[in-house]
């Protein structure tokens, strides 16, 4: 079996132990994270560690906390063997370039502890400073997920901000519609049908063609009605994507 040591107590750290964890062929050694309260996803309490000095020997170091704590913790992080990686989508691959032996292991996803991912269907990014070393992330790559890509450091940026854009801010905008229903006194599930479909399409066509709307239309009346009706922070991102969108589609503003 493959030994794995998975370092952090996140959302990703913790889907990762209990995918990991499912696996016949990978086994996970070791939890660490400096607040050992923190790893109450870990069933057995042998597993949970507080201090790095106390890692075992590992094929695999996988890091997965906060993106500013990265190069803390690798600055006192010293294995004697194994691959460490990350799991970020911004920082680069040479931060880990005081190991011999390093890479990225990237899962493409958005993560909440309490909901569950099926991990076949999460693109997993991958890079690494050795072809031997890529062939061994993608080995463990492919024993939990059905979709798995080379990336490298530049590409996964420019995934990472695409993400931004596809959770992050559409998540907000359902957070300020969900917000404006219930100021209207709208039960938002009323719109769950209209966000679903707006995904669905996206499996027969691009998200240019699927656009739709008064912003696509022109329809100034309807824009104009809209715009009256909304203030502060919803009032300037409604003016701000509308003419992002007509930009796009070359209408006139």
């Amino acid at each position: 079996m493959i030994k794995v040591v998975i370092i952090g107590a996140g959302n990703v750290a913790t889907h990762l132990y209990q995918c990991f964890t499912k696996s016949k062929q990978l086994d996970v050694i070791q939890v660490y994270n400096r607040n050992i309260q923190h790893l109450d996803f870990v069933e057995d309490a042998s597993k949970k560690v507080s201090a790095l000095d106390e890692l075992k020997e590992a094929d695999l170091y996988l890091i997965a906390i906060k993106d500013e704590a990265i190069g803390e913790l690798v600055a006192k992080f010293n294995p004697k063997n194994g691959i460490v990686a990350h799991t970020s989508g911004t920082q680069p691959l040479h931060i880990l370039s005081k190991f011999d032996n390093y890479g990225v292991f990237y899962p493409l996803q958005t993560f909440s502890k309490i909901k569950p991912v099926n991990f076949r269907e999460v693109p997993l990014c991958l890079e690494a400073n050795s072809e031997d070393n890529l062939e061994f992330l993608k080995k463990i790559a492919s024993i939990i997920s059905n979709q798995v890509f080379e990336v490298n450091s530049d590409q996964r940026k420019a995934l990472h901000v695409s993400a931004v854009f596809v959770n992050n801010f559409s998540n907000h905008l359902f957070t300020l519609a969900s917000d404006f229903c219930k100021k209207e006194e709208l039960p938002f599930d009323i719109l769950r049908p209209l966000i679903k479909e707006t995904v669905d399409k996206l499996e027969n066509l691009d998200p240019y063609s699927a656009q739709t709307g008064p912003a696509l239309r022109n329809d100034k009346d309807t824009i104009s009605a809209h715009l009256e009706m909304l203030d502060g922070d919803r009032k300037k991102i409604y003016t701000i994507l509308t003419e992002s969108i007509q930009n796009l589609h070359g209408k006139k503003l």
